[in-house]
């Protein structure tokens, strides 16, 4: 791993100059708490019952299985809009292809571990990321802090908006999953189950997306624009390209309309020019087994805004060595990603997913 050109998240920078102290997570279930917000209602009718389930330190993947196995269906059957942390709990929901079954009594898949908290109908099944984003409580205990430091952290990240890295779940145990995915692209790797040759490539997608951020941190635009850009409308994949950003185009940065992209690299022309196309050919130039791997498995070149808006940041200090956080983020960002912003936190008990 040392000889490998990428850096870790832990090497990146943060975007307001470190953390302000240290704390613990996840020390009690209830204290990491995630709710995912679908972004649509269920139509009401149609052959996918949406099932909306509470779990409590619960895998995603062993849940999908055990509702599979209660209404008599295959794994295909399933659907889902992301992985949810197993130590925790959280929300989310699951469809069901019931064509020509009968629907059983949902009840009985209720434990002291999963509760179904809503039953509805729909035409289509709920595919991955086909949701708004996710709620969170969060509570750190053994807070250790320059509260004011703490204070002036958690406003600017309200004010000026968080870093969009991919977080290091995205990776791996130590990384790993970057240096299978160099394998694969290099076809060391033999043959490889479908959902693991998913992961690997979104890990060497994320990181190349990581190296951008680091960059335009490092130059102090990643949160204004430099000549070239693409920028993401704020909460939404569509944007526009700018040669020349103008007073006005800075003013909508500066008010967070609109941000900052880095590439999802994929097949295609990027769509930046100038000062940007040149910043992102030097930074990737060292990855082009990478490039062209993500250009042969066939995904087109996209782009990820290089910032989260934070318009519901709340914080609380419940006592003298303990906060809580409640904020939402889009899906596919970080909630660790915030917290590397304001503290060095260690987890009572690891994350196994990326909450995306």
């Amino acid at each position: 791993m040392s000889a490998s050109p990428w850096r870790r998240l832990e090497a990146m920078p943060q975007a307001f100059g470190g953390p302000a102290g240290e704390g613990v997570i996840r020390e009690r279930s209830e204290e990491f708490q995630v709710d995912e917000i679908l972004g649509f209602e269920p139509a009401g009718s149609g052959q996918h019952v949406f099932l909306q389930v509470r779990k409590r330190d619960t895998n995603t993947l062993w849940l999908a299985r055990q509702i599979a196995l209660f209404a008599g269906v295959s794994q295909k059957d399933l659907g889902y809009a992301g992985l949810k942390d197993r130590y925790g709990v959280t929300s989310q929901w699951f469809s069901v292809d019931l064509a020509g079954r009968s629907e059983p009594d949902w009840r009985g898949l209720e434990s002291e571990q999963v509760q179904v908290l809503q039953v509805a109908r729909n035409p289509r099944k709920l595919r991955i990321g086909a949701l708004h984003g996710n709620r969170f409580v969060l509570r750190v205990r053994r807070l250790q802090a320059d509260l004011q430091m703490l204070e002036q952290r958690l406003q600017q990240l309200r004010d000026e908006g968080m870093p969009n890295y991919f977080g290091e779940q995205r990776f791996g145990h130590d990384y790993a999953n970057l240096a299978q995915a160099q394998a694969l692209f290099e076809r060391r790797l033999g043959r490889v189950e479908r959902k693991l040759r998913g992961l690997l490539i979104s890990a060497a997608r994320s990181q190349l997306f990581n190296e951008v951020l680091a960059a335009r941190i490092e130059q102090a635009s990643w949160d204004r624009p430099i000549t070239g850009d693409y920028f993401n409308l704020n909460g939404s994949r569509a944007g526009f390209a700018t040669e020349q950003p103008d007073e006005t185009l800075t003013e909508r940065c500066r008010n967070m309309d609109i941000h900052p992209s880095g590439p999802l690299w994929g097949r295609g022309r990027p769509p930046v020019s100038g000062e940007t196309l040149l910043l992102e050919q030097g930074l990737l130039e060292p990855y082009a087994i990478m490039r062209n791997g993500l250009e042969h498995v066939g995904l087109q070149q996209e782009r990820r805004a290089l910032r989260v808006r934070m318009t519901d940041l709340h914080w609380e200090l419940a006592g003298p060595d303990e906060l809580l956080l409640e904020f939402s983020l889009p899906a596919g960002s970080y909630a660790t990603v915030l917290l590397r912003e304001l503290l060095r936190v260690e987890s009572a008990r690891a994350p196994v997913t990326d909450s995306a």
